[in-house]
């Protein structure tokens, strides 16, 4: 199986090199390659990861004009990693929030499942160094989407997860109109109402230790209105 991680960044300096190294270090019933996709960071994250290309073959950078939004960066790596053959894709944070010791397990459970989502909130699953408040507004959000969306996953909005090439045989992605991270949630929506059969895999968020969150609360906002959005539309 070949397996791309597609991670989106900005201002990541800090954990970028350290992420590519711990990702490229396990153990994984797949050849990989990292792609990453750089929103033109002003502190040289891009650059950084043009060196570290240069000592490992399995990364490169897809460097973007400025910053265009983490659905957008999405898009634009998995499209990439589809058309360099992947059979899996996952995506991932570059903050050390998702640690890469969770690959193995999602990459496996692609055998059972065309979306495999690392969740914090199934047995074995939880989160370390969030705020209360980002606790519940993370908890608050999902349940508003179990609840109006009918999904059946505790995590929609869990950005650490591994979709198979079904999934974009199904799902034309430049009909995925979301950005920002209502896009996490928008694939979850789509990939159910496709009948794409999804899984989900327990994982220990840990809030970044280095560099800036890059939530905010218009992206929050965003979110919600997002899923009402979803409640109405129909692909």
């Amino acid at each position: 199986m070949r397996a791309a991680i597609v991670i989106p960044t900005y201002n990541e300096k800090e954990n970028i090199i350290p992420l590519l190294r711990s990702i490229l270090s396990q153990k994984v019933a797949a050849a990989l390659e990292i792609i990453v996709v750089d929103d033109n960071s002003p502190d040289g994250t891009g650059l950084l990861i043009d060196e570290e290309s240069k000592l490992h073959q399995e990364i490169s950078c897809i460097h973007r004009k400025g910053k265009l939004g983490l659905g957008s960066a999405y898009r634009e790596g998995f499209r990439t990693a589809l058309s360099r053959g992947a059979d899996a894709i996952v995506g991932m944070d570059a903050d050390f929030s998702h640690s890469p010791k969770y690959l193995p397990a999602l990459l496996a459970g692609t055998a059972h499942a065309d979306l495999v989502i690392g969740s914090r909130y199934i047995k074995g699953g939880g989160q370390k160094g969030c705020s209360l408040g980002r606790r519940i507004l993370s908890r608050g959000a999902n349940a508003l989407a179990r609840l109006l969306l009918a999904l059946p996953t505790r995590d929609a909005t869990s950005g650490f997860r591994c979709y198979t090439r079904a999934v974009f045989d199904r799902i034309d992605l430049s009909t995925v109109r979301s950005d920002g991270y209502s896009f996490l949630v928008e694939m979850v929506v789509r990939c159910r109402r496709a009948g794409l059969t999804i899984r989900e895999v327990p994982i220990i968020f840990e809030n970044r230790t280095r560099g800036a969150s890059k939530i905010s609360r218009r992206e929050v906002w965003h979110g919600m209105m997002t899923i009402l959005h979803l409640l109405f539309r129909r692909f």
